[in-house]
């Protein structure tokens, strides 16, 4: 579903990513970890071309990111395609960005009408079904300021979904919660990961990386330190700066 090559970013002087390489495969819960600053948001945010690469090369499901290549010539797209293609990934972010002056299921009804042009019968339809699916059936009229922050995020990922994504990019999507609230966000996560979306999770949430993941990548100096299944790198780590990175997380 992903395959990164050598791929570059930095910001002015600074470089960001200096060289990952990475493969997701369809219906895999890919996990990265790593320090503040390691540059896997970053990553993140270049699979669905809210930031550009610098350098290397960027499949999702086997199409360029942001890119069309003609012979041996690349092209950048324009913007139109480009929404497109980001349509068909959904993202979650630290901070749930609902929409303030909209309740839940107006919030999840939004982006079929509007990007996809669905009937407001059938976005209707299905923001209720997901509604239901992350367990805020009885607040589809509330507005984010009368949710918690773990049903903020949950109508997040609910609003994601109702674009039918084939990809689901995780930000940390936990680390903006009270500790009590955590427990629901991850179990809709996990309810995603066996029904087989392929999904990429920045998290520091390493039971939940233990459990459901299906690989692991420990990210520092915006390069791949150490892979593998998550359970293998979480249990012993072969690397170093990975020791060191988990023992302070012990």
């Amino acid at each position: 579903m992903i395959e990164a090559v050598d791929i570059h970013k930095r910001f002015g002087h600074v470089e960001v990513l200096r060289g990952i390489d990475l493969e997701v495969a369809a219906g895999e819960v890919f996990c990265l970890i790593g320090p503040s600053g390691s540059g896997k948001s970053t990553f993140l945010r270049c699979i669905n071309h809210l930031e550009t690469i610098d350098a290397g090369n960027l499949r999702v499901d086997g199409d360029l990111v942001g890119f069309e290549q003609h012979g041996n010539v690349l092209h950048a797209l324009p913007e139109k395609k480009i929404a497109r293609k980001r349509a068909e990934i959904g993202m979650v972010f630290q901070r749930f960005n609902l929409f303030p002056h909209m309740t839940a299921l107006q919030n999840v009804m939004e982006a079929p009408i509007r990007v996809r042009k669905e009937s407001r019968t059938i976005a209707l339809e299905r923001a209720l079904a997901l509604l239901d699916r992350v367990g805020l059936a009885d607040r589809r009229d509330n507005y984010p300021s009368q949710l918690s922050g773990g049903q903020q995020q949950r109508v997040a990922i609910a609003r994601a979904l109702a674009m039918q994504p084939k990809l689901m990019l995780f930000d940390e999507p936990t680390s903006a919660l009270d500790p009590e609230l955590v427990g629901d966000v991850l179990q809709v996560m996990r309810s995603l990961a066996e029904d087989g979306m392929t999904m990429v999770v920045v998290t520091h949430e390493m039971a939940f990386a233990r459990d459901v993941g299906d690989a692991l990548v420990f990210v520092d100096g915006g390069r791949v330190v150490e892979s593998g299944h998550p359970r293998d790198v979480l249990t012993n780590p072969q690397h170093p700066r990975t020791q060191s990175f988990l023992s302070r997380l012990g």
